[in-house]
């Protein structure tokens, strides 16, 4: 027992546990930042999704440690691109973009919290950021490309900024719809477990999961395959348009948290579909996808939000 007190005494002293914390978050938000980086283009943003839903998870006093988390990968592409492109790009490319989010945030959670007094998400909350973040996103992107741009003059001739501007916004909020909804939803029924272990037998009584093992996923790969073996662009286009079919029927089946991870799934394989980067006829699917996601989120919570205030008011009169 004294030498259990002992060993508290000296970890309260040098805050190993509150520095321990840090360091994890640091070195799992780098990983999954890394790894969302190298998956992403621009029109499809991964690292928004995977930094939004940590400043919305996460309590504002680790928010440090995204910001260095996010520094590191940057800070080697950085040095690595100043010969290339010059300093004064080093300078914004070294700066994690979570560190021009936070002013937004920060406000927002305060007012606004991303879920209500009865632990209800507000979905307007999460889609208004995921705007608010995309449009601050795509200004300090094209800035970058400006800055490359002007150092090395007439090396990139077909490179116009201001096209770049309007990919860049779809990506990130594109980018953030993929996966932060799907974040929410996955720490939204873990909560709802109450305590009660995650085995198999929970997940697979999951309504959501048979749907997806048994018609929305294989509908996707059979339509995502078909977009890429193809070398009819009318045939990829529909089979491209037709990704958006199991997420409008999940939705109606399982309200936003269909909507999340439905489309995830289609937004991922429509990804995978696009032919190069800024492929025109894959942006206008983008776009329909996002504005897809957007209404069914939305009403997919309030659908969910009005379904729990009648049960509750069943249950008072009962």
């Amino acid at each position: 027992m004294k030498g259990r007190s002992t060993t508290q005494r000296i970890a309260s002293v040098f805050g190993w546990a509150r520095w321990g914390q840090h360091i994890a978050i640091v070195a799992t938000y780098a990983a999954c930042y890394h790894l969302t980086l190298t998956l992403s283009f621009p029109q499809w943003m991964l690292t928004a999704g995977v930094r939004l839903a940590c400043l919305f998870l996460l309590p504002v006093r680790f928010w440090p440690a995204l910001v260095l988390g996010e520094a590191l990968p940057l800070l080697e592409t950085s040095i690595m691109g100043a010969p290339d492109f010059g300093v004064p790009w080093a300078i914004l490319q070294a700066l994690p973009m979570v560190v021009l989010w936070i002013p937004l945030m920060k406000p927002l959670r305060r007012r606004a919290p991303v879920y209500d007094a009865n632990g209800r998400v507000r979905m307007s909350v999460i889609l208004w950021a995921t705007l608010g973040t995309s449009i601050i996103t795509a200004l300090s992107t094209t800035l970058r490309l400006v800055l490359a741009l002007r150092h090395t003059p007439g090396k990139w001739p077909g490179i116009v900024a201001s096209d770049y501007f309007f990919a860049y916004l779809l990506g990130a909020y594109l980018g953030a719809l993929t996966l932060t909804p799907m974040i929410l939803a996955l720490h939204e029924r873990l909560r709802a477990l109450g305590g009660q272990p995650l085995t198999p037998g929970v997940i697979w009584r999951s309504p959501l999961l048979r749907d997806m093992s048994w018609w929305a996923l294989p509908a996707l790969a059979a339509l995502a395959w078909a977009a890429l073996a193809t070398h009819d662009d009318e045939v990829r286009l529909a089979a491209q348009w037709a990704l958006l079919s199991p997420v409008v029927v999940l939705a109606w089946r399982h309200g936003w948290h269909g909507t999340a991870v439905g489309g995830m799934v289609a937004s991922v394989a429509l990804a995978i579909t696009a032919q190069g980067l800024l492929d025109p006829a894959t942006i206008r699917v983008q776009v329909f996808l996002a504005l897809t996601l957007s209404v069914s989120l939305w009403l997919g919570a309030r659908a969910t939000r009005r379904s729990r205030s009648l049960t509750a008011a069943i249950s008072r009169e009962r």
